[in-house]
């Protein structure tokens, strides 16, 4: 089983800068030129072997998604985003860092960031 969440986008290009240069996802289908065409509103993304699709499609999901991504080890993906340029200061500023990398009570050590609109993405190890 897999599983392939939809994201909404107001703006797919916008969506794709933030996805593909900070978060290092790479474009399996690329939207095409013609606004008017379906692929300008739609575009699925790739990394380490998961799918996403971004959409903007009115019945593709709503803004303020929250999808929790779990990984080996925060520390180095996080030194990347930040590298790729993931604001860290100001959270009102796009991109932006939501919750500083932390352990919770929980027993999971995690960030979390937040696309052009606003859909949330954490990520986490298991510490404990």
């Amino acid at each position: 089983m897999g599983i392939e969440p939809f994201i909404k986008c107001s703006e797919i290009s916008e969506s794709l800068k933030f996805y593909t240069n900070i978060l290092d996802f790479v474009i399996v289908r690329p939207p095409e030129a013609d606004p008017a065409s379906f692929m300008s509103k739609y575009s699925l993304i790739e990394r380490d072997g998961c799918l996403v699709h971004l959409s903007s499609h009115s019945g593709d999901g709503v803004f303020g998604n929250s999808i929790y991504v779990r990984v080996d080890d925060i520390a180095p993906l996080y030194r990347q985003f930040v590298a790729n340029g993931l604001n860290t200061d100001d959270p009102d500023k796009y991109p932006s860092l939501r919750i500083q990398p932390v352990v919770q009570t929980w027993g999971m050590k995690e960030f979390s960031v937040a696309d052009p609109d606003g859909n949330k993405l954490t990520f986490g190890h298991q510490i404990l």
